[in-house]
């Protein structure tokens, strides 16, 4: 396994690996590995002939105030876990590779992006859009494999990629979730066992609107009620529950095909986000999940 830290070998390696009929996966991480990105790794490995991985905690998509200086960082044990999983090359460049001085070009989902948590974090996919358009000319991916937890981040970069012509196919994986429900997550770490507890809530809620919609219940206000006051009644501080449409993200009247409930929460320091899809797709999601 090769690291590599600068933009311009990692295109040449790419480049030269294209001319030779390879085809590359890129998993972007921002490291603190876990099981999620583990299986990403290793669904990327299974698809494609060389696979990379982005390490590289992007300074841009957290505001004022966020954790991004106490954003968990793990490199030794990163790199120990993606050689595990079969990574060919990591590419792990520095904040001033990937944002010189003079850069100044924003890439922004329009519509997208100021919905659910775009509401409660003001330029969060702008910086995300921005670091994953660089990461797809640097590395030139034939394919790029997101989490689904990341819902709205997944619908977004699809909507780049289209919009902006990118030669690169985006993949949305399954969600990852422990034995007790809760989806990993690199901030997991911050939850107490106290906060654990609390936080099984918000798989729960979740998935209870899921069984009320499998049930025939059509009609979103009173099921969005429901998994919030569920949420609020285990302590957590709910900043949005939401059911939408797949990919417009736009709130729904009415389930009366395939839709996405998403929710975001805070418990304690952390913040957490979730989801499950109703309808089609919906088998990708918790069929196994237990609840303890």
């Amino acid at each position: 396994m090769r690291v590599l830290e600068a933009s311009r070998e990692m295109t040449k390696v790419s480049l030269d690996l294209r001319a030779k009929g390879e085809e590359i996966a890129l998993v972007p991480t921002m490291g603190a590995l876990h099981g999620g990105h583990v299986s990403l790794l290793e669904r990327a490995r299974g698809e494609n002939n060389v696979l990379v991985m982005s390490l590289f905690v992007n300074p841009t998509q957290f505001a004022p105030g966020e954790d991004y200086e106490a954003y968990p960082r793990d490199r030794a044990g990163d790199l120990g876990k993606a050689q595990e999983a079969g990574v060919d090359l990591v590419f792990a460049p520095t904040v001033e590779e990937m944002y010189p001085p003079r850069d100044k070009t924003p890439v922004r989902v329009d519509g997208l992006s100021e919905r659910l948590c775009g509401v409660f974090r003001p330029g969060h996919f702008q910086g995300v859009t921005a670091a994953v358009a660089k990461l797809f000319e640097i590395v030139r991916p034939h394919r790029a494999y997101f989490g689904k937890k990341d819902y709205q981040q997944w619908v977004i970069l699809r909507r780049m990629t289209q919009d902006l012509g990118m030669e690169v196919e985006v993949i949305g994986c399954p969600t990852v979730r422990d034995p007790d429900g809760l989806a990993t997550s690199s901030r997991n770490v911050y939850l107490s066992e106290v906060e654990r507890a609390q936080a099984r809530a918000l798989p729960r809620a979740l998935r209870g609107v899921q069984e009320a919609v499998r049930g025939g219940d059509s009609t979103p206000v009173p099921l969005v009620a429901e998994a919030r006051r569920l949420m609020k009644e285990a302590g957590l501080q709910v900043e949005y529950v939401a059911l939408v449409h797949p990919e417009t993200l736009e709130d729904l009247e009415k389930v009366e095909g395939p839709a996405v409930v998403l929710a975001a929460v805070w418990c304690g320091r952390a913040r957490l986000i979730d989801n499950m899809e109703l309808g089609e797709g919906e088998k990708e999601f918790g069929g196994d999940v237990l609840y303890e």
